[in-house]
């Protein structure tokens, strides 16, 4: 079992039936949503609704007879799992690079419980020193956002695919990739920009959301939890 695997499964110890899930996007997820597929299958787990955070998602959930339902008809959700590109000392991630980080966001806000299973190689000292941060645009003057974004201290291009097309969310907007030199020297006054500036549609910073974090590592799981739970940004 890698290390992802070893995430998913003490993930999968949360999970009672008769719960509503949050279920992710990404690749750690996807081994979360198979091993939830197989409780399901089993009868070990019943009457569980899943939330999907992408149409991936959706597909791959089905695929196992996990019953799929919206947050109009459960708008309380007992725990979403999800992956993280990032996580910080304090808790925060950055989300997206599975390219759904608008919907993961509008459902894990939804949350009870919100807890991020990670391997070790996720954890950083500062935001930004790992990968990009993923922001979901406006396809109308998209170069108009870039260069905007440009001026915040980072290097912002567009989100291309393999073949240069240009990469679109299932909400059809565009994606650029912001890299940051040194990390994010304040992740609170950036997301507040990004925030409040016409044509963001999105960032990709999760800032006092995470309750709990699943981090495998090669000696074992561990779990760091929240000290105190703030509205999320």
């Amino acid at each position: 079992m890698n290390l992802k695997e070893r995430a998913a499964a003490k993930a999968l110890t949360y999970i009672k039936s008769g719960m509503v899930l949050g279920l992710g996007t990404g690749s750690t997820t996807a081994y979360f949503v198979d091993m939830l597929g197989e409780k399901v299958s089993s009868g070990e787990l019943t009457d569980i609704l899943g939330i999907p955070t992408s149409k991936e998602t959706a597909e791959h959930a089905a695929k196992w007879g996990i019953e799929i339902t919206t947050l109009s008809k459960h708008p309380r959700i007992d725990i979403a799992i999800d992956g993280a590109d990032e996580v910080d000392p304090t808790l925060n991630l950055i989300k997206g690079l599975g390219r759904a980080l608008l919907r993961e966001k509008i459902v894990e806000i939804h949350a009870e419980k919100f807890i991020v299973i990670v391997d070790a190689s996720k954890m950083v000292s500062r935001l930004g020193t790992r990968d990009a941060l993923p922001i979901e645009i406006l396809p109308f003057e998209a170069e108009a956002h870039i260069h905007w974004l440009n001026a915040l201290g980072c290097r912002a291009e567009l989100w291309l695919e393999d073949d240069g097309s240009l990469a679109i969310t299932d909400n059809g907007n565009y994606l650029s990739k912001c890299w940051f030199e040194e990390g994010i020297p304040d992740a609170y006054n950036l997301a507040q920009k990004l925030s409040t500036r016409p044509g963001i549609i999105e960032h990709g910073l999760f800032l006092d959301m995470a309750t709990e974090i699943i981090i495998a590592k090669e000696g074992g799981v561990e779990v760091q939890k929240r000290k105190k739970t703030n509205s999320g940004v």
